[in-house]
């Protein structure tokens, strides 16, 4: 009403108050419709002064108004940046390589082919200031995400071989924050970005015992690389029913969607409804309808670990899903008993040596209460504490992530199962 009369203020009587208004103008004073008014009242007569003093207070209020408004735009900004890098960092992570660098070029920098993945960990509430150190450390070179499942994590696409001004990238940010740890994956494709993110991963519980606080991905080989045609063929066949599936209402998920939301869950367990923006609800009717579809059990950790190897051989290169002269696998016991993954199994086994013997017996038992801690202290006669701490040494010792999703307990059961199976 007052713009729209051109007034600067405007008073009124009622009874024995009287009712002042003032326009907070932006500071230029151009129109601005949508601005707040100052407004006043105060019982009759007026103080003197009053209204002077009310028009000097306008300029300083318009500026704090002008000012928060500016930094609530600047937010909205940086959500829809943040958010934009997430949904780049996901369809990296599905393989989704053009649709990647279309969304990303938008953004800045480029995404780097080949490269590494870093996860740096940082203590509560500092998350963007080392989001900003990352940034000046690597010279605007690396892809910096806010991980969308921890809040303490940044995850970092950064080209391989880069080298900044104080070194590599990882050590370097660990030297310059105090209290955050870095893991950092091998030299990767860019198509392996969900690879290199498991290793970086398992590299950051490594790197949490270590005085550094930073560390490099033991070498390791994937089994979903070493499977060979017969594992993709496996793969294939045990993933049919939920590749071709068809919803039958256009607003219900399809298989390209439920084939992510299995993947997200395998990776991130509960952690999948942040991951993935959608109510816990919601993911129990998907991951329902996934077991139906499959005629699997979810909560069995063995069929867990099928669907994890199955969806990683399907992301793998397509130099390595290539067909070859070995029959198909009826089923993974048959795929195990090969010679590529009997030598994986030997090796992810045998690095629990060191250890002694109580190691394969704490992880044995773990994961045969499907990886729950108190099952598996009971079993073992201890506290669920001592369970915990076993089970953290063992991730130095392993230099994986086992407590922790992505956990390696999916690796280690189909090594301990190979191994069973050859003896």
């Amino acid at each position: 009403m007052l713009k729209g009369r051109g007034v600067r203020a405007y008073s009124f009587d009622r009874d024995a108050y009287t009712g002042l208004l003032f326009p907070l103008d932006a500071p230029t004073g151009a129109p601005a419709p949508g601005l707040p008014v100052l407004a006043v009242l105060a019982p009759r007569p007026l103080p003197a002064g009053l209204s002077t003093l009310l028009a000097d207070a306008v300029m300083p209020l318009a500026l704090c108004w002008e000012s928060e408004t500016v930094e609530r735009k600047r937010r909205r900004v940086e959500l829809a940046e943040s958010r934009g890098r997430e949904a780049v960092l996901h369809l990296l992570m599905t393989g989704q390589l053009s649709i990647a660098h279309q969304v990303a070029g938008a953004l800045r920098p480029r995404l780097p082919d080949p490269a590494r993945v870093c996860v740096v960990e940082c203590s509560g509430g500092s998350r963007d200031e080392v989001a900003r150190v990352c940034a000046d450390v690597s010279g605007g070179r690396s892809w910096i995400v806010r991980c969308p499942v921890y809040a303490r994590h940044l995850i970092l696409v950064t080209p391989a071989g880069d080298k900044t001004p104080g070194g590599p990238l990882g050590p370097a940010v660990a030297a310059l924050v105090d209290d955050c740890v870095v893991g950092i994956s091998e030299e990767i494709p860019l198509g392996d970005t969900a690879t290199g993110y498991r290793q970086a991963f398992h590299a950051l519980a490594v790197a949490r015992g270590l005085p550094g606080r930073h560390s490099r991905f033991g070498l390791s080989p994937e089994p979903a690389l070493v499977v060979g045609g017969a594992g993709a063929r496996w793969a294939d066949a045990l993933l049919g029913p939920l590749l071709t599936y068809r919803p039958r209402r256009s607003q219900d998920p399809g298989s390209q969607e439920l084939a992510a939301t299995l993947g997200s869950w395998l990776a991130f367990a509960s952690g999948a409804t942040q991951h993935l923006k959608i109510h816990r609800n919601t993911l129990t009717a998907r991951l329902r309808l996934i077991g139906e579809l499959l005629g699997l059990d979810l909560d069995r950790l063995a069929d867990q670990a099928a669907l994890d190897l199955a969806l990683r051989v399907r992301s793998a290169p397509a130099r390595t899903r290539a067909p070859d002269s070995e029959a198909l696998a009826p089923d993974l016991d048959a795929l195990l008993v090969g010679p590529a993954l009997q030598a994986w199994a030997a090796g992810q086994v045998g690095a629990l040596t060191p250890a002694g013997g109580t190691a394969e017996t704490t992880l044995r038992t773990w994961l045969a209460y499907e990886g729950r801690l108190g099952p598996t202290a009971e079993a073992l006669g201890i506290s669920v504490p001592g369970a915990r701490k076993r089970l953290t040494r063992l991730e130095a010792v392993l230099q994986r992530s086992l407590l922790r999703s992505p956990s390696a307990r999916y690796d280690l059961w189909l090594a301990f199962r190979a191994v069973d199976l050859a003896t």
